[in-house]
């Protein structure tokens, strides 16, 4: 299987930390028939393959086999935002739906034990085309026999349909909103347009909320965690 090496990721602070913990958590919990899950957003701009991509660590690093699917086939951002390298030419999903290469072609191993990545490849003009027809599904399906985990980061649903055209292929689905900027009415609209898939939402992760505006107060007593903090940074310091 070809290599790509995934460019260093920002580190992530103790909150931010505990909260993708509490995310993969709940997705482990979710059920063992839910291994093809999809993740979208409403706007480009909420975090969505930032979340994704922590997730997929996240999750190969509690013994986890899994894949992450750059299935944003429109534009894609995945390969340059996180400067991934490839070993030989980038081979990707876009190239192995129109026929240019077999599927074992565009699976790479990750320099992130047990995570593996297909990339978008090329852009596609229309991807509707590709994506709903019983190949696609057919593929996710054959993926899933190899992982224990199949996660794709689509393209925003509250823009292109091509997420939920994805999401009817999957077990259940994620939806990132950004935290004081997404609208509620722009949240239920994209659970409809999900939910339409046939394809459960298995719930909703507010990103960019800072620690100190919403949880410090509420959940974390401060006297109570604060040794957890300090040693949390401090072993970030010594890694």
């Amino acid at each position: 299987m070809k290599q790509v090496t995934i460019g260093q990721l920002p580190p992530l602070d103790y909150a931010g930390a505990e909260a993708l913990n509490s995310i993969c958590t709940n997705l482990t919990f979710a059920g063992r028939n839910l291994k093809k899950i999809l993740i979208t957003s409403n706007d480009q701009s909420d975090g969505k393959s930032w979340m994704t991509i922590h997730i997929a660590i996240n999750l190969a690093q509690r013994g986890r086999r899994v894949l992450l699917i750059d299935s944003d086939l429109r534009r894609s951002f995945l390969v340059q935002r996180y400067k991934m390298s490839f070993e030989g030419e980038c081979i990707g999903l876009a190239h192995y739906l129109t026929g240019q290469c077999d599927l074992d072609d565009c699976v790479y191993e990750s320099d992130q034990y047990g995570m593996c990545l297909i990339p978008a490849g090329r852009d596609v003009t229309n991807p509707v085309s590709l994506l709903d027809t019983p190949y696609f599904a057919d593929t996710l399906n054959e993926l899933a026999k190899h992982f224990d985990v199949v996660l794709l980061d689509a393209p925003p649903v509250g823009i292109v349909i091509d997420a939920a055209e994805m999401a009817s292929c999957c077990d259940g689905s994620v939806l990132v909103v950004e935290h004081k900027k997404t609208r509620v009415r722009e949240i239920a609209e994209c659970k409809r347009q999900m939910e339409q898939s046939g394809t459960p939402v298995l719930g909703c992760i507010i990103n960019k909320v800072t620690f100190a505006g919403i949880s410090e107060k509420r959940y974390y007593n401060r006297s109570y965690y604060r040794h957890y903090q300090r040693d949390y940074r401090r072993e970030d310091s010594h890694s």
